[in-house]
């Protein structure tokens, strides 16, 4: 019997996800439980397992695929040998007539029990149309034909098949390097790899882009027509030659992680009146106890850095000063404050930036902060980051200064009303004790929304970050 999985619903009031990579391809034996798939949404990569056990009937979807929730992506022989039952998503859509409320309006069908996230919204969401295939079928010839020219191969043209089974063994590539190729546009079965193992690494994916380059900017010479003489043609600017090792342009698609962030740049930057203050501060005795902790038994096995004192100096600050741990209801017209603090981390990846936040820091000793900071931080690199974990934070972090960056004007996370940006730690000549010596010194940057924080208040949080940094034994005084 055959059992078809769709695509769950993995984060609040998403609509579709991206199917990044396959981990099963049709013949294989699956299990409850096991991953069978990554998708990526606007929030986060995920991965997705099988709620069945049985033999893997077809992939609905090639990888790069992006697919609506609730469409099959998967079917699932659930009793090999046995006579296969057809779908019921084969059926046309005319022979199942949608269900009618009192007012006569069609109800939504039901959807895929969700496995990943916070399950389905209760409304049905709009979703966006989905992308039309890359050529119709009577189009496929020439478009097989302009990929023989690409490809420098002359000969008889064939369409393409619709959906092409998968032939001999699939290229070896890390997933960011299959992402790289899927960007640029190489098939990674054309690329000749150069890492152990027969893996293909990013220097070959480029090395494919510049060969095609290259065949493209020496074509066979054909002959041209002699046309009549134009009078008195006007100059015309010609086009540089394909500079060498690459082409002139790429073009990446805006989507996922990268998309949703840019929209939610956008709505905050031109929604929340950003405000922004600066302080320098001597930071050379909390660099001091940093390198005290490292040596502390309580602190074994964790990682200690500046950032973890900087974000214990935000919490005191939070704490002597709660406005700032607010946000702006505008539906209410209502200032919210927060009894709580989810402390936000931005975090750079292959992906995009994404700001996941630590539940309840304003409870966790230092030790426990610590933890929670290197998993958010591993996690984050690795891709793992869940959709829960970017939920409900409600002031943030963000360090410029790994970047070797004295300071900037970071925008709020939406729904927050403070970001505080740490510049570079740097050797300077300082006034301390009225003899100028080399200190430590940073810069800290606090944007946050004018609608709800006023100066004062800012500027008091600010201050407080900065007096902890500069005498880190306020952290027990202040606490």
């Amino acid at each position: 019997m055959i059992r078809d999985f769709k695509m769950p619903d993995v984060g609040e009031g998403l609509t579709e996800a991206e199917i990044l990579k396959w981990y099963v391809q049709p013949g294989d034996t699956v299990t409850d439980g096991q991953v069978v798939c990554e998708v990526e949404t606007a929030k986060a990569a995920v991965e997705l397992p099988i709620p069945y056990d049985g033999v893997v009937h077809e992939l609905r979807f090639p990888e790069g695929t992006t697919v609506d929730v609730g469409e099959v992506i998967i079917s699932v022989d659930v009793a090999p040998g046995a006579a296969a039952e057809q779908p019921q998503t084969a059926q046309p859509a005319a022979e199942e007539p949608a269900a009618k409320d009192s007012a006569g309006e069609a109800e939504p069908q039901g959807r895929q029990p969700v496995l990943v996230g916070y399950g389905v919204a209760a409304t049905s969401t709009k979703r966006r149309p989905r992308k039309q295939p890359a050529a119709a079928p009577e189009a496929q010839p020439a478009a097989a034909a302009l990929q023989g020219e690409l490809n420098g191969s002359a000969g008889t043209v064939t369409a393409a098949p619709t959906a092409p089974a998968p032939a001999g063994p699939r290229p070896l590539a890390k997933p960011p390097v299959r992402k790289l190729a899927k960007d640029l546009g190489v098939d990674l079965a054309t690329v000749t790899p150069t890492g152990p193992d027969g893996i293909i690494s990013r220097e070959d994916v480029h090395a494919a882009v510049s060969l095609a380059a290259a065949s493209i900017a020496a074509p066979a010479a054909v002959p041209v027509p002699a046309q009549a003489p134009q009078p008195e043609p006007q100059q015309q600017p010609q086009p540089e030659a394909v500079v060498a090792g690459g082409a002139r342009e790429t073009r990446i698609p805006i989507k996922g992680v990268r998309k949703a962030t840019a929209q939610a740049m956008v709505g905050s930057a031109f929604t929340a009146p950003h405000v922004t203050e600066f302080v320098t501060v001597d930071v050379t005795r909390t660099m001091r106890l940093v390198e005290e902790l490292k040596s502390d038994k309580d602190m074994a096995g964790l990682r200690v850095n500046p950032l973890l004192l900087v974000a214990k100096a935000l919490l005191v600050a939070i704490r002597r000063n709660p406005g700032i741990n607010a946000s702006w209801d505008e539906a209410a017209q209502e200032i919210v404050v927060k009894h709580y603090v989810n402390l936000g981390i931005a975090a750079a990846t292959p992906r995009g930036l994404i700001v996941p936040n630590i539940k309840d820091a304003h409870a966790k000793t230092l030790p426990e902060l610590s933890q929670a900071l290197s998993e958010l931080v591993s996690t984050a690199r690795e891709g793992k980051t869940t959709p829960a974990a970017m939920q409900g934070g409600t002031v943030t972090i963000t360090n410029v200064g790994v970047f070797g960056v004295d300071t900037g004007t970071p925008i709020l996370n939406p729904g927050e009303s403070a970001i505080l940006a740490v510049g570079a730690i740097k050797l300077q000549p300082w006034v301390h004790k009225g003899k100028v010596k080399p200190r430590q010194v940073t810069t800290l940057a606090l944007s946050f929304d004018h609608r709800l924080v006023d100066g004062e208040l800012g500027s008091k949080v600010l201050a407080d970050v900065a007096a902890v940094l500069e005498q880190p034994k306020r952290l027990i005084t202040w606490a």
